[in-house]
């Protein structure tokens, strides 16, 4: 029967020498010198040194141990020599003379990749073998930094004074922006569940019920495509509920458990607290985005006044947007044309003009015959542009031209090593736009649908849908957006014109947002929340390029399990179980 073990292989230090002590682990090396074999052995804290005696037997045994099976180690510590001193070690002053080694669990079959190794791994294979890849020590660090924050959040609130209540998983399917998870019912034939996309009419419902402060580190379901800071399947986010609260009051309970939790858990630098705070409107035009990187100092200026009066057919009748950028003058022609490529092969742009302004004050560049003087001293102006500098222009129909100008912005600030990557720069983005028209020119919410317009029901009733704005914010940290939230709609009539507005009739507002339509005739306090994203604020924290890099068992982007297999296939008695048959 296996006895556990004394110490962990971490903490074995000087003081030790000469005590019996056991430890377990992976052999993560092993180092066959003839009369002695080495072996370093790991476990989820670190490594430690163990060496057999010089006997024939226990040689033989160590050197044939497949590495990353799992063994305990008994023995005496020892001071190790001092040419064999590894001051990469936390215990690289001492090992352990075996006295018994036993094989707990061996490995038998060939490794598919090398543990804790540098090489490079496709991902597929890490995540078919996850619970090998998660023996390296990034992911395991990753996992540790996670627990660490989630407790440091809980702690957080729980100062205070929220109260941590836990929502349902099956659910009602409701309109919310992303498609729902369906779990079909056995009782109920014909009728599903859905996964929660969040817990937002649940937190409602609890201010409604007297929970005056909520949180919860929330599960969220949503069925969407992949990014590298958005994963297919579950995430989880802070969430949090205020009832009798305002806007102010949501940004100043949260504002400090961002900085908290930034600031304790890494050790960049926080460039803004209090954070910045920008309106929607503001950041689409000075850069292109609600998400901006702020480390990118470049900002976009608008110039579509100055270009009406030019005679260049390619800027007629678009909005032009222009990009300063600074001190560039030791920049070749290659990198301006290398810009306008990028833009034409990556972006699909028809163009990207550029401009050079000289040590005389003249223009260079493609188009700089057909700028007069006066266009030529008003960009100066504006974009605060002095020789050296380049300005690039961006010409296209509203709607795109931001998206365009925003990505032109994010490479140049990359190409010119703009971005320090040792900050993390915070906002507020506030004053979302209510309503927006989609694809077919349909009113639409454009944030969430459950937001309380600013100016309430007069608002709704007098204002042209596309300039009401709503009480809505997002926090976002280094061009990635960490939460969203809002003022919530607590008002039954203010609810049914805002949705009616949308295309709801007050019958699918009852039948899609039932408890809410009744709750909310039961006295419902003012209430705001908001919910940061926790493996977006993880993978700021720990340096990862994706998200999935944060999460113990993540899906693959195509929104699959490799390791489980999932989605699979069931048998046909189950599907007959929830009254489902698969027609193909």
């Amino acid at each position: 029967m296996y006895e556990y073990r004394t110490h962990n292989c971490n903490e074995i230090r000087l003081a030790d020498v000469g005590k019996k002590i056991k430890i377990a682990g992976w052999v993560q090396t092993i180092r066959d010198l003839g009369g002695l074999v080495f072996l370093d052995i790991r476990d989820m804290y670190g490594i430690t040194q163990v060496v057999t005696s010089g006997k024939t037997e226990d040689v033989d045994f160590a050197s044939h141990i497949p590495i990353e099976s799992s063994v305990s180690v008994y023995g005496t510590v020892k001071k190790r020599d001092k040419e064999t001193v590894n001051p990469k070690l936390d215990t690289g002053l001492v090992e352990i003379k075996i006295e018994k080694i036993e094989i707990l669990g061996k490995r038998t079959l060939n490794l598919p990749f090398e543990v804790n190794s540098n090489q490079e791994i496709r991902e597929d294979l890490r995540l078919q073998y996850r619970y090998l890849d998660l023996r390296n020590d990034t992911l395991k660090n990753n996992l540790i930094l996670r627990a660490k924050v989630l407790q440091f959040l809980r702690n957080q609130m729980i100062e205070q004074g929220f109260l941590e209540v836990q929502t349902p998983i099956l659910t009602s399917s409701s309109p919310e922006g992303a498609r729902d998870y369906l779990v079909p019912s056995r009782l109920h034939p014909g009728k599903f569940y859905a996964l929660p996309q969040a817990p937002q009419q649940f937190k409602q419902l609890l201010m409604v019920s007297g929970i005056d402060k909520y949180f919860q580190i929330a599960p969220c379901f949503r069925d969407e495509d992949s990014r590298a800071d958005r994963t297919p399947g579950e995430f989880y986010q802070l969430d949090i509920e205020m009832a009798y609260s305002t806007q102010e009051d949501v940004f100043s309970s949260i504002e400090p458990v961002m900085y908290n939790t930034f600031k304790t858990f890494s050790d960049k630098k926080i460039v803004s607290y209090p954070f910045p705070r920008i309106t929607y409107k503001e950041a689409m035009l000075k850069y292109g985005t609600d998400k901006p990187d702020l480390r990118n100092p470049l900002v976009i200026v608008d110039c579509t006044d100055i270009f009406d009066k030019l005679d260049l057919n390619a800027f007629k009748h678009k909005i032009v947007r222009v990009i300063a950028t600074h001190d560039v003058s030791n920049q070749p022609r290659s990198f301006f044309e290398g810009m306008t490529d990028y833009a034409i092969k990556t972006l699909k742009a028809k163009g990207l003009a550029w401009l050079r302004i000289l040590d005389d004050g003249s223009f260079q560049g493609p188009i700089a015959k057909f700028i007069t003087e006066d266009a030529k001293s008003e960009m100066i102006k504006r974009t605060n542009s002095k020789p050296g500098d380049c300005i690039f222009f961006i010409a296209e129909v509203p709607g795109v031209v931001e998206k365009l100008a925003s990505s032109v912005r994010d490479e140049l600030g990359k190409r010119l090593n703009l971005i320090d990557n040792n900050t993390f720069s915070f906002c507020w983005i506030t004053d979302f736009p209510m309503f927006e028209l989609n694809d077919n020119g349909k009113l639409e919410f454009s944030h969430n649908p459950f937001s309380m317009p600013q100016g309430g029901l007069k608002a709704l009733e007098e204002k042209n849908p596309l300039d009401i704005l709503a009480y809505q914010y997002d926090i976002v940290c280094n061009g990635i957006e960490l939460s969203s939230g809002a003022v919530r709609n607590h008002d039954i009539n203010i609810m049914l014109k805002a949705f009616s507005m949308a295309g709801y009739t007050e019958e699918e507002v009852k039948t899609k947002f039932g408890a809410l339509y009744t709750a909310f005739q039961y006295g419902a306090p003012p209430h705001a929340g908001i919910a940061p994203g926790i493996d977006r604020m993880l993978m700021l924290l720990s340096d990862s390029d994706s998200i999935r890099e944060v999460i113990a068992f993540p899906l693959n982007s195509k929104a699959q399990d490799l390791m489980m297999g999932a989605p699979c296939k069931v048998k046909r008695n189950l599907l007959r179980d929830v009254h489902i048959d698969i027609l193909n």
